[in-house]
């Protein structure tokens, strides 16, 4: 392991046309009414700003009203992930990571340059960033935000590769193995970054979650790696391949929640099973749902529950703890996984007892009430979504 540690104040990078493909920004005039934080920003103050990315920019809603707040055109294909406050969304471009103001409707100067920017973790306070063609992980507190870079310490993995990185409550770190062949494994480091185990036993690794104690969980395709108290734990997949990829994890719940593939040879597989990984008892189990689903379609109720966004247009609420499925929520129509991943496609955004449900084909946004499983609005956009995301502040 390369053991490459920096702390300190990297020099911000400016969010211009150059770096980014950011042509400009217009919008509504009206402001959204309380944002979040008490953190300075021009522009406007939209209230829970719900985010959306379109071919050729982004769309910012009021999370309480649905109204498109602001429009900003942003070139390519951009992902979003919430920075870990409540006024901040880390977008991913092609040049690198860029720290959108959310509630002010606008780019800031924060980035973080790298070729394949990739997962975005928040745990224990704490936002990490992994640089998939760099192997860089710069993590922070995104308390920080809204002055400027934050104080962002930084590790660089031994080979460059598509990976994830957690950091911990004692300032340790799960750290992904791999290269741009193969990944096959997770390390932990401790606060100087000095390593103090691995497991090599998971190919394909790929994902994380964090449970209730401070489990993190990283998918194989054959199963899933558990690291809890110092230990880490292989939970083999019960069919020959079991590929867990995508997961879902909750503070209220020891049940991680993941998608899981059996088809090695698929060209796209339309998986119809979920895996509920029970962390503390190190068990697997699969439920079968009604549907298939897409590495979009996986959240966590305010109670821990499990969510999943189907191609029959409904959310199938699952008991995590029994497997049960308790519910079916009907929010938009039927609608068919895409072949290429970058495609729109439905998804969700869960904040609080709010979910979120973009729907491209009819280029609408709902906001589904998951105690009373009623739509409560519905926004129409002039273009169709594709990444769903918002603040999403997590203590």
């Amino acid at each position: 392991m390369n053991r490459s540690v920096r702390k300190g104040r990297i020099a911000a990078v400016s969010a211009t046309a150059a770096m980014l493909g950011l042509v400009g920004a217009c919008g509504t005039d009206e402001a959204g009414g309380e944002g979040g934080g008490g953190q300075q920003g021009g522009g406007k103050n939209i209230a829970d700003p719900v985010t959306v990315t379109y071919d050729g920019g982004m769309y910012v809603l009021d999370g309480n009203t649905l109204e498109v707040q602001a429009d900003v055109e942003l070139d390519g294909f951009n992902r979003l992930n919430p920075a870990g406050d409540d006024r901040h969304v880390v977008v991913s471009t092609s040049e690198g990571f860029q720290l959108f103001d959310a509630v002010a409707g606008e780019m800031t100067d924060v980035a973080f340059p790298g070729a394949e920017p990739g997962h975005v973790v928040r745990h224990a306070g704490r936002t990490v960033l992994f640089t998939d063609g760099t192997g860089e992980v710069r993590s922070f507190d995104p308390h920080d935000l809204g002055d400027g870079m934050p104080e962002t310490e930084e590790y660089t993995t031994e080979h460059p590769h598509h990976g994830v990185a957690v950091e911990l409550e004692n300032g340790g770190m799960v750290v992904t193995l791999g290269d741009e062949e193969e990944r096959n494994g997770i390390a932990v480091l401790d606060e100087n970054r000095e390593e103090v185990t691995r497991n090599e036993d998971c190919p394909e690794v790929h994902g994380e979650s964090a449970a209730q104690g401070e489990a993190i969980a990283v998918g194989c395709e054959d199963g899933v790696l558990i690291y809890k108290d110092g230990e880490i734990t292989k939970v083999d997949s019960p069919t020959e391949y079991g590929r867990i990829g995508n997961q879902s994890g909750s503070p209220e719940s020891p049940i991680i929640l993941g998608d899981y593939k059996q088809d090695e040879d698929a060209e796209l597989e339309r998986p119809t099973e979920v895996a509920l990984v029970d962390t503390e008892k190190k068990k697997l189990e699969r439920v079968k749902l009604p549907a298939s689903y897409t590495f979009r379609s996986l959240a966590r109720g305010p109670e821990g529950e499990a969510l999943v966004l189907g191609t029959d247009g409904k959310i199938h609420v699952i008991d995590e703890t029994s497997g049960e499925l308790t519910d079916s929520i009907d929010v938009i129509g039927e609608w068919s996984e895409p072949m290429e991943w970058q495609e729109p496609r439905p998804a969700i955004f869960v904040r609080g007892s709010t979910a979120y449900v973009s729907d491209p084909g009819e280029k609408q946004l709902h906001a589904v009430d998951l105690e009373s499983g009623e739509v409560t609005g519905t926004a129409d956009l002039d273009q169709a979504p594709n990444e769903l995301s918002g603040t999403l502040h997590e203590h």
